[in-house]
């Protein structure tokens, strides 16, 4: 889905390599932001890919990472290349990620509703059962 309203457009959740400071950040979010500010994701955990962590929803559990809201006019063309990033393709069962619509929570503890990449439910099932577990939900000040 790809609002025409400007107003509907939602941000992006980025918990992994599209935070600031990671390799796909400069790639893909320079320059194309309106804003990126803190927030956080319950009821979710974060498993290492290894190379890039998939989010798995899970009641309890909280991931960090940075709210993105895209440019009004770059929009459209990030939202496809994010998907071709996460190799998500709607329908498909190879998609390693799945784009959801969830509530994420600023530090000043208001809730917007943003796109989250979380790992499709074949990926999730086999991270369950023997994935490394980032502990803290958060991918940047991981323990290697």
């Amino acid at each position: 889905m790809i609002a025409s309203d400007p107003r509907d457009l939602l941000p992006f959740f980025a918990y992994g390599t599209l935070r600031p400071g990671e390799a796909n950040h400069g790639l893909f979010l320079r320059g194309r932001t309106r804003s990126e500010e803190p927030g956080r994701l319950a009821d979710a955990v974060l498993y290492d890919g290894p190379g890039y962590p998939y989010a798995v929803e899970e009641h309890g559990g909280v991931v960090r990472g940075t709210l993105v809201t895209a440019l009004p006019e770059a929009y459209a063309r990030l939202l496809v290349e994010l998907d071709r990033l996460e190799e998500y393709v709607p329908g498909d069962p190879r998609s390693l990620y799945e784009r959801v619509d969830r509530d994420v929570v600023r530090d000043d503890g208001t809730t917007v509703r943003a796109w989250v990449y979380v790992a499709a439910p074949p990926v999730a099932a086999r991270l369950r059962a023997r994935g490394t577990l980032i502990a803290g939900g958060d991918w940047p000040n991981r323990v290697h």
